[in-house]
């Protein structure tokens, strides 16, 4: 059996093609997913721009896709913690001798009709929880989560600021609503973005290229940010949010850039102890928590698919992602 998968072709000349290729077989520890949804992260267009580069992949093709949600189509040998038919997101990627391994980087992804996932990535999910929402919890969900919980340590009543609200920073906003931060500030420079941050619960939205930007957001906090949050991955968006930082306000650095990180004002930076702090991923207990609260009622993901388009339109996806059309937080490709 063959099965159609959006695979990136690195080399001098990297491309997304669409490859009939084998519908894998799952070994030990494994399963056979049949994929019903996979996210489109802009980490996905920067492994086609030649952004980012896999770190340990084997070979120079990889199906991309480390957003999936599916269901078990078969089990293999020796696999009793799983059974077919069981409804389940994949966490974006597994340890392996101390390492991680990013699925849909390093190693196979769901931009296919099928994906192999060793058995203790499997997290379930509830019927009433639709593939398309389930599958961007990993990522575009949960690393805001580890961000804000993990790395930015952010307190109940902390004044915070997002820079960017697109993937990453819409879930960022609701997420700091969730826990308790207030004033909760966006700044984005488009006005569809902000006026999206405030219905995802910030408090006020900003643009960027606003003269007096600093000025307002220290009249809103009193004191300036107790954190800050580079969901953008843009060097200027880190000189700006250094300076709306309080003392001993930390900027936490999520988006990706392999720009230089530049700190004009260091003797200030360093009479308030100010910090920085690199964000990367999230634990593996955060998805299962994630998909605990979405059934609570805590949060909610519907607002977030921007579209669901067929899997033969991965590219069309990502130029869309990568254009910004129709101002997306995730387009959901669908086998």
């Amino acid at each position: 059996m063959t099965m159609l998968a959006a695979r990136l072709h690195l080399g001098p000349n990297r491309s997304l093609e669409l490859d009939e290729v084998p519908v894998p077989e799952p070994g030990a520890d494994h399963v056979l997913i049949k994929v019903e949804a996979a996210g489109v992260c802009l980490s996905d267009v920067h492994l086609i721009d030649g952004t980012l580069t896999p770190l340990f992949l084997k070979g120079d093709v990889v199906t991309l896709g480390h957003e999936v949600a599916g269901t078990v189509h078969a089990l293999g040998p020796g696999v009793t913690t799983a059974k077919v038919g069981d409804r389940v997101v994949l966490q974006a990627g597994e340890s392996r001798d101390g390492a991680t391994y990013t699925r849909g980087v390093d190693y196979d992804g769901g931009w296919a009709e099928y994906a192999l996932a060793r058995v203790d990535t499997l997290v379930p999910i509830p019927d009433d929880l639709p593939f398309e929402q389930a599958c961007f919890i990993p990522d575009a969900v949960s690393t805001p989560w580890g961000a804000i919980t993990a790395t930015g340590k952010v307190k109940a009543g902390e004044p915070v600021g997002v820079w960017g609200v697109g993937g990453l920073g819409a879930h960022g906003v609701q997420l700091l609503r969730l826990v308790g931060a207030a004033p909760i500030i966006a700044v984005d420079p488009l006005p569809a973005a902000r006026e999206r941050a405030l219905e995802f619960g910030a408090d006020l939205a900003f643009d960027p290229a606003d003269p007096d930007l600093r000025s307002k957001i220290f009249a809103a906090t009193g004191t300036g940010l107790a954190a800050a949050f580079d969901f953008a991955g843009v060097a200027a968006v880190r000189e700006q949010a250094v300076i709306c930082l309080a003392p001993h306000g930390r900027l936490v650095l999520v988006g990706l850039t392999d720009k230089p990180i530049t700190i004009t004002h260091g003797t200030a930076f360093s009479f308030f102890q100010q910090e920085l702090r690199g964000h990367y991923g999230s634990a593996p207990e955060d998805v299962a928590k994630l998909v605990k609260l979405q059934g609570l009622h805590r949060v909610e993901f519907s607002r977030s698919v921007s579209a669901v388009m067929p899997l033969a339109d991965a590219a069309k996806a990502v130029h869309a992602l990568e254009s910004k059309e129709g101002n997306p937080i995730r387009i959901v490709l669908k086998p």
